[in-house]
Formats: structure tokens, C-alpha cells, sequence
């Protein structure tokens, strides 16, 4: 399973962007994609059209909810890596992916570096 950061979805779904080309590779082989639903209400606020919106979701096996165990987890990784006001919408997407045992897909990776030492896999 591999979960997307909004970014990479972002990217994922522009046909001249390498991400595409690197979704589209996943795509052939028999991976499953998820999003938690912090990434997708992120990726929600736009701007995109409905279109859009309808395609990206069927790229989805599922979209996961962010849960309070999920929520204990955020907390721990944002108290252990420096409690950046910034990050905290990053540390509830890595819990997420964590709990699913996903990869997690961005490209973002600098800002998701410091979860890899508690369980986060980057693909």
C-alpha cells in the first residue's frame, strides 16, 4: 500500500509531471493506493474542479480516517521532532500512513524525514 501526500497526488494527476510517471509505473503493477483524509481535505481545498476531484478519488483503494489513535501517534512524532508549529498536518498524515503500514508517497521528503525513525517508510 502506498498512501499519498497531497503534493504528490497533486503532481500524480498532471500527465507532463514525473510524479504521473512514477504513478502511472506503481499503476501497472497490482500496488494499492490510499490517502488519509487529512491529505484529502488538503487536496479538496483546491483549487480544482469536480472533475478533478471524481478522478483522483478513483485512484483511491481507500480513504482512510484519521482516528484518535491516530491522534496520540501525531502528538508523539510532533513532540519527538522538534514541535515545528508547521508540521503538525504532516505528523497526522505520517500517523496514518504508520497505522496503515503504508509507504508514503510526497515530495515533500525533507519534511518528512525526521518520522522515518519512528516508523514512517517513504517510498
Amino acid at each position: 500500500m502506498i498512501h499519498f501526500d497531497t503534493n504528490f497526488l497533486i503532481r500524480a494527476t498532471l500527465a507532463a509531471s514525473p510524479a504521473h510517471a512514477q504513478f502511472r509505473a506503481w499503476a501497472s503493477g497490482s500496488e494499492a493506493f490510499g490517502i488519509s483524509t487529512i491529505a484529502w481535505a488538503e487536496y479538496l481545498c483546491g483549487p480544482l474542479d469536480p472533475t478533478s476531484a471524481a478522478i483522483a478519488q478513483q485512484i483511491f483503494a481507500s480513504i482512510e480516517p484519521f482516528r484518535p489513535a491516530d491522534a496520540s501517534l501525531a502528538a508523539d512524532l510532533f513532540n519527538r521532532t522538534g514541535r515545528r508549529s508547521r508540521s503538525l498536518a504532516d505528523c497526522m498524515i505520517a500517523a496514518v500512513a504508520i497505522r496503515c503500514d503504508a509507504r508514503l508517497a510526497t515530495l515533500n521528503v525533507g519534511d518528512f524525514q525526521p518520522f522515518v525513525p519512528h516508523g514512517l517508510a517513504l517510498v
